[in-house]
């Protein structure tokens, strides 16, 4: 775990399992197709710079329907999260990651999906971490103007 200043309190590394613990009903969530779950993830105000149009999804709504877009395209949904990094000041913290979503798809068709590059701006409210800002990219060939999708962390 890192912390500020490579200086951890008792705080910092409780609020660090707690942010791990997000993350991991974010990946339960996904497993079990569960947009409940997952809305008590986020704040209502959340803003997403997700892989797909627009350049931001803004509210709860917006985010809970890019993952109802993957549960129409996938019978069963694996989401895996590498190198989870935080760092935690107070009430905010940001992490990084690098993420996957795969699965099988409707038609019965494995699909291994892709890696991501994911951050996640969070704030503590009421004692409960929430999920107020995540981007997810690919990398970007500048000469083909196109993204990279087969690198592996």
């Amino acid at each position: 775990m890192t912390g500020i200043n490579n200086f951890q309190s008792a705080d910092t590394e409780a609020d660090e399992v707690e942010l791990r613990r997000t993350i991991d009903k974010v990946v339960e969530g996904l497993r079990v197709k569960d947009l409940e779950v997952l809305k008590q993830l986020y704040t209502p105000d959340v803003v997403s710079f997700d892989v797909e149009p627009p350049l931001q999804h803004v509210g709860i709504a917006a985010k809970l329907e890019n993952w109802a877009k993957v549960f129409l395209f996938f019978e069963s949904v694996t989401y895996e999260v590498r190198d989870l990094t935080f760092t935690v000041g107070g009430d905010v913290a940001f992490g990084h990651a690098f993420a996957r979503l795969s699965g099988t798809l409707k038609n019965g068709a494995a699909t291994s999906g892709m890696w991501v590059r994911v951050t996640y701006g969070m704030r503590k409210i009421d004692d409960t971490w929430r999920i107020v800002h995540d981007q997810v990219s690919v990398p970007l060939d500048i000469s083909s103007g196109k993204g990279v999708v087969d690198l592996e962390p």
